[in-house]
């Protein structure tokens, strides 16, 4: 090899480990966010929030908590309810189910990655923007998990969600082995 050659894979070396970056701790992030995540209720029908098999967590449809306190988090998108408003309903969201998340899994280090998202709005016939609405879930994740809060994902418009919430999301995590 010569020694330009040789310079050149040095510095690609050193410019990659300099540039790694450790993964955030999700418990740190979060308190650094000011979030406390919410006490888990339990479901409101026969299911349960979270099942996990193997490596893969999957939790159910969740919507932001306490609805009695939060009732800004209910309503249409498009009529009544702005872009905006989804996006703070889809991040409270997005609370509700990592604290179902560390309710299953115990502690949320040991989430390797987020595999993948469903994101629902309850819409307008005519709305288009489900993803700008359903980019407050996935922007925390990201917030709190970095590259490993990064997933595949969907966001669809719903001509209703139950008791009239403005989002629901379910997701897919990888986690540790137990």
């Amino acid at each position: 090899m010569r020694v330009p050659a040789l310079a050149a894979v040095c510095l690609f070396l050193a410019a990659a480990v300099l540039g790694a970056q450790e993964a955030p701790d999700p418990e740190t992030r979060l308190r650094d966010l000011g979030i406390t995540l919410p006490r888990v209720e339990p479901p409101v029908a026969n299911y349960v929030r979270a099942v996990r098999t193997g490596n893969l967590v999957y939790l159910a449809g969740h919507g932001p908590c306490d609805l009695n306190a939060h009732p800004e988090y209910t309503g249409k998108v498009g009529a009544g309810r702005t872009i905006e408003e989804g996006y703070a309903a889809a991040r409270a969201t997005a609370i509700c189910l990592l604290a179902s998340l560390k309710a299953e899994i115990g502690d949320l280090r040991k989430v390797r990655r987020f595999v993948k998202v469903l994101g629902m709005v309850n819409a307008t016939e005519d709305f288009t923007q489900q993803p700008r609405v359903i980019n407050g879930a996935s922007d925390l994740f990201v917030e709190v998990f970095g590259d490993r809060g990064r997933h595949a994902r969907s966001a669809v418009g719903m001509a209703s969600l139950p008791m009239n919430i403005t989002v629901e999301i379910e997701l897919i995590v990888e986690v540790d082995p137990s």
